[in-house]
């Protein structure tokens, strides 16, 4: 009975998920972050394009690893998790 609890317990509230993370998890992960902590959701077109540059760069310096495909990919899916959520038309709910 006691092996049932400790096993039932064991994934609970775990997040260690970093230790076997990729680098592109890790640099998608940190992109994301970046992007809630320097207020660019809701920032003007221009600097968001120049924020998504230097941060660009920044992630290809700290990620070598990562292919120029890898970093464009980050790029669009951090310019699209900046973009403010769609509105739903108010027939499609029903």
């Amino acid at each position: 009975m006691a092996n049932k609890r400790s096993n039932g317990n064991q994934n609970r509230g775990r997040r260690d998920g970093s230790a076997t993370s990729s680098p592109y998890e890790e640099a998608r992960d940190e992109l994301f972050q970046h992007i809630m902590q320097c207020g660019v959701i809701g920032s003007e077109p221009e600097h968001q394009t120049e924020w998504f540059d230097n941060t660009a760069a920044y992630l290809t310096d700290r990620y070598p690893e990562l292919s120029p495909t890898q970093i464009k990919e980050l790029r669009t899916l951090g310019e699209r998790f900046a973009q403010p959520p769609k509105r739903q038309a108010a027939t499609s709910a029903a």
